[in-house]
């Protein structure tokens, strides 16, 4: 039997209870050679709330599981023994494709797994300001100012800011260049959005 990867449609935030659901079941209902790997792919991404920074896991696919698994045989029928097996696991809402669910492309599965093994220990900022983009900031001394994102994509990314001032924008959030000195939202007190 040939194992190609499908995208299983979950109920939002329940997708690592999924995961561990099949694999759990995997061994009591002797499916073992029907499924070889369940995966959420996720990333990690840095953002600051009220001053204080934290690292979070964030999914891909919200609401989405891939399943690297055997669902047809070789005269491309499904396995009625997986198709209920996947379909009765909690908090599964169906495949993708519906009745008769197509596999991913091999190099749509190529492009994602690369994605997740690049970012697995990569923490990048939550929110990326593009050239152009307005940012306003919603807490601290700096209350509802908005400016735009301006530079190109190769120069720092800085924000126009009041009096020749910049808004620098890094892989640390958002500070204010007054003079040379960078205050950031942490000494500052300040949050945008």
């Amino acid at each position: 039997m040939q194992k190609q990867w499908f995208v299983l449609h979950t109920l939002t935030g329940q997708e690592h209870k999924v995961r561990e659901s099949i694999k759990r079941r995997l061994k009591q209902e002797e499916m073992e050679e029907f499924i070889e790997d369940v995966i959420i792919p996720t990333e990690k991404v840095s953002e600051v709330k009220k001053g204080v920074r934290s690292t979070i896991t964030r999914k891909f696919f919200p609401g989405y599981v891939l399943a690297n698994m055997a669902l047809y045989d070789e005269k491309y029928q499904i396995s009625e023994k997986l198709w209920f097996f996947i379909k009765e696991t909690p908090g599964i809402i169906g495949f993708i494709g519906g009745e008769k669910p197509v596999p991913l492309k091999p190099e749509e599965v190529d492009v994602i797994l690369h994605q997740v093994e690049e970012k697995r220990e990569k923490v990048k900022p939550k929110v990326v300001f593009e050239p152009g983009e307005t940012v306003k900031i919603t807490d601290g001394p700096f209350l509802n100012f908005q400016r735009s994102r301006g530079g190109s994509g190769s120069a720092p990314r800085q924000v126009e800011g009041v009096g020749g001032d910049f808004w620098k924008v890094g892989s640390g959030g958002i500070g204010i260049l007054a003079g040379g000195e960078v205050l950031t939202p942490q000494g500052a007190g300040m949050t945008w959005s």
